[in-house]
């Protein structure tokens, strides 16, 4: 078999066996197939598409290019975000599901461009280590009943090579080759059930609903296939989740819904999204699930497995204690209306750029993320507001940030003489 005539058949729009995705993966992974061929070919995919076939060949020998974790509970789960801005979910979740039963095992991600890493998030937890073994990754879940940890180096070490080339080469946004990239790392986890929180509009990945949908859909067929339970939301990301947008500031906030204190948005995500995973993984009928979850906030259990993990892991625990004791930027600078009347729109991905220009996020791998740096949204879209009333505050440790992030933060906000009605948050569900 030669790479070069797999790369013809894909460029001629023919689908390939299992046997020539597997011949292509492996050598990749290994070295041998250089950079240049693999190229070639995820170019051909991204232009020609992969058949439902082709994606699950190709996730299943991504997701077997490592390790596959055999995890030693029943009732495994996790959930997985396609990125947003001030979606910092995940950390009041796992402990919430957990607190009512779950085993939850979640490997996340860093941070890349406008959206946040939920990695980069537990980073602001002093001492939090996210690098467990995998034994210590057991531990950590038999003992509380989720952690949250980094992906290992030999968990779909194809999916690391391949995203870096597509990255460069641009094809990342291919839905085919976004399904395989994300189901071989969740899978390979070794979970029983999955939920997938699917983002559209400006914040989002994929801005049109449609291809959103299109992505659920796929990303369901393809786990159902490998004999995992599956259920996809498509939620809205026109526009930020819930109040903070930065990494301490969302660690704050993921407290705050621990306590049942968050923004409604924020609230209604956590709590649907702990639901799904509840029943899917079999500790809780749906009529059961939504009291279940109410009960381990209201009682302090989800608060205080969220404690206890960070404490397993490393962490200051006493931080999850006394929010107000995090470490606070040096600066902040009130940002206020420039018009009176409602806000009708706030640009997500708008407000996730200003983040990143004080330092919350990062352009390149290699930048230094600034825990302390964000935003806190004083005004969301459909509050009415008067011009000079503040709608926002900016955090930094260094003042000549300001000026371009401010900018950027009102360009991002629009203005108008009538209420406008807010979209629903959920926009669809695929199971």
């Amino acid at each position: 078999m030669r790479i070069v005539e797999i790369i013809q058949k894909k460029r001629d729009k023919k689908e390939l066996t299992k046997e020539e995705i597997a011949f292509f993966v492996k050598g990749y992974t290994a070295g041998e197939i250089p950079d240049y061929q693999a190229s070639a070919l995820l170019m051909a995919c991204f232009l020609n598409g992969l058949s439902e076939e082709e994606t699950s060949c190709l996730t299943m020998e991504m997701m077997n290019s490592g390790d596959v974790l055999s995890l030693p509970f029943s009732h495994t789960v996790d959930k997985h975000s396609t990125g947003g801005v001030g979606d910092g979910v995940s950390l009041a979740i796992a402990p919430i599901v957990a607190a009512a039963g779950g085993k939850v095992a979640m490997m996340s991600g860093r941070g890349l461009g406008h959206t946040g890493g939920t990695l980069d998030k537990l980073d602001s937890i002093e001492g939090y280590d996210s690098a467990l073994s995998v034994e210590r990754f057991f531990e950590t879940i038999g003992r509380v009943g989720c952690s949250i940890i980094g992906q290992t180096e030999r968990l779909a070490p194809a999916d690391k090579k391949l995203y870096a080339l597509r990255d460069a080469t641009g094809t990342v946004e291919c839905k085919e080759l976004i399904t395989a990239s994300i189901l071989s790392k969740k899978l390979a986890e070794g979970v029983e059930s999955l939920v997938l929180d699917v983002k559209t509009g400006s914040g989002a990945f994929m801005k049109k609903k449609e291809d959103a949908i299109e992505l659920a859909e796929m990303m369901v067929k393809i786990c159902k296939r490998m004999g995992r339970k599956v259920v996809a939301f498509v939620t809205d990301m026109d526009r930020p989740l819930g109040n903070k947008v930065g990494n301490l500031l969302e660690v704050q906030e993921a407290i705050e819904a621990l306590q049942g204190r968050a923004p409604e948005d924020y609230m209604e995500l956590t709590v649907r999204l702990s639901e799904e995973m509840l029943v899917l993984c079999g500790v809780a009928t749906r009529e059961q699930a939504k009291a279940r979850v109410m009960e381990v906030i209201e009682n302090g259990s989800a608060l205080r497995t969220f404690r206890e993990m960070a404490a397993m892991q490393g962490g200051n625990a006493e931080l999850i204690d006394h929010p107000e004791c995090f470490s606070k930027a040096k600066y902040n600078r009130v940002v206020y209306a420039r018009e009176s009347g409602y806000i009708s729109r706030i640009n997500a991905e708008g407000y996730g750029v200003a983040a990143l220009l004080l330092g919350a996020g990062r352009n390149k791998k290699e930048d230094k993320i600034i825990p302390e740096a964000g935003i806190e949204i004083l005004k969301k879209t459909g509050d009415c507001v008067e011009k000079g009333q503040p709608i926002a505050i900016l955090y930094a440790n260094n003042v000549t940030l300001f000026e371009e992030s401010e900018r950027r933060l009102h360009s991002s906000v629009e203005y108008s003489s009538k209420r406008v009605e807010k979209s629903p948050l959920f926009l669809a569900k695929i199971d």
